[in-house]
């Protein structure tokens, strides 16, 4: 079949919206007719040539020419012979860590740490977006900046039909990122006290992952006082601007001097992450969510009293996860309406790039042109 989709050919892009051949899918895959795409800073990252992916031979950049995109939710169209998880007409959201299931590292349930897996390809190494005959790669397992996509079985998880799908996208990566961080990571017990460095699209939903935790004290750092004023819509107890010299000391001071219980850096550059170290008690436990920029080195004291740990959208349970969050929202208790600020048709989205860029505060939806 033939779709519409954003290729990059080359960085930093512009996105060219070309007819792009999709394949039928095989027997263990899924064709999803995409409804809405988040905009996520690893697309950003891919459009830029600054993504490189880690993985058991090396981190290394994607595959071009790529499809971006991998934030997503739709609705099965067709299925492959050997698909039982889903069917058509199925609402589902996208899973970016499918894994292949077999081999010793999905058995033991890391399936983000899949070694059959390879970046750019399906599992048996093709792929299923052409352009006259040239494979076009995919981004995640599935690339959705296009009208359809091709993924595993694995690669989708049904949800319920009355979750908006313009809403229920966002779960597939930035807001399943904050929450993992908290609950399936660092663990934030009720009582805790929470540092969260950067209210950006994950920040944020580490902050009300910790509210939902029962967490007391949530300190959200930031700069500006807009983003300082929606950390606080999302349930932080206190905020700091990050361009006071003495941040690190605002932060001590508001927990008596110790620090907090569980910091979550989300910016990932060398210098917040060792601030938010410093920020953290001896004893407490660091989790860095954001994605730092390749060869990022922190250094730490060698007398190290305090855990510190990579965490988030990887250590994921998707099939658990993205219906109890849907399950929230829909309960009321989980902000997503408040993370969108805008929505665009697929044809605007070299301009939702630019936005994103720019930083321009909040979340961009991406729906067909």
């Amino acid at each position: 079949m033939e779709i519409q989709a954003a290729v990059l050919y080359a960085p930093p892009g512009p996105l060219e919206l070309v007819t792009v051949s999709l394949d039928a899918p095989r027997a263990d895959e899924v064709v999803v007719r995409v409804a809405a795409s988040g905009l996520c800073g690893s697309d950003l990252h891919l459009v830029d040539g600054s993504l490189e992916i880690p993985g058991p031979h090396g981190a290394r950049r994607p595959p071009l020419p790529i499809i971006p995109g991998h934030e997503a939710a739709g609705v099965v169209e067709r299925v492959g012979s050997d698909v039982r998880a889903v069917a058509p007409g199925d609402h589902v959201i996208i899973n970016i860590y499918p894994g292949c299931g077999r081999c010793p590292t999905c058995r033991s349930g890391r399936p983000a740490r899949c070694a059959e897996l390879h970046q750019g390809y399906l599992a048996d190494g093709t792929t299923r977006f052409s352009v006259d005959g040239r494979a076009v790669h995919h981004m995640a397992y599935c690339s959705s900046f296009a009208d359809a996509i091709v993924v595993p079985e694995s690669g989708c998880v049904k949800v319920r039909a009355d979750m908006p799908l313009d809403r229920a996208c966002l779960i597939g990566c930035g807001v399943t990122t904050g929450y993992s961080a908290v609950f399936n990571v660092a663990k934030v017990h009720p009582g805790a006290s929470v540092l969260v460095v950067g209210a950006g699209g994950v920040g944020l939903n580490v902050i009300q992952s910790a509210f939902l935790a029962a967490a007391t004290t949530i300190i959200a750092v930031d700069i500006g006082a807009a983003k300082l004023a929606t950390a606080e819509l999302f349930g932080a107890t206190h905020t700091v601007d990050a361009s006071a010299p003495d941040w690190v000391a605002q932060v001590l001071s508001l927990t008596g001097g110790r620090g907090v219980d569980f910091g979550f850096e989300a910016v990932s550059t060398p210098v917040t992450i060792r601030q938010a170290f410093d920020a953290t008690a001896n004893g407490g436990q660091l989790t860095i969510v954001g994605l730092a920029p390749p060869g990022s080195e922190v250094s730490y004291p060698a007398s190290i009293t305090k855990s510190v740990t990579r965490g988030g959208m990887a250590w994921a349970r998707p099939w658990q996860d993205f219906p109890r969050i849907v399950e929230l929202y829909l309960a009321g208790r989980f902000k997503l309406d408040e993370l969108v600020t805008r929505t665009r048709p697929m044809s605007e989205v070299n301009l939702a790039l630019r936005d994103l860029r720019d930083g321009v505060p909040g979340r961009t939806v991406l729906v067909p042109a």
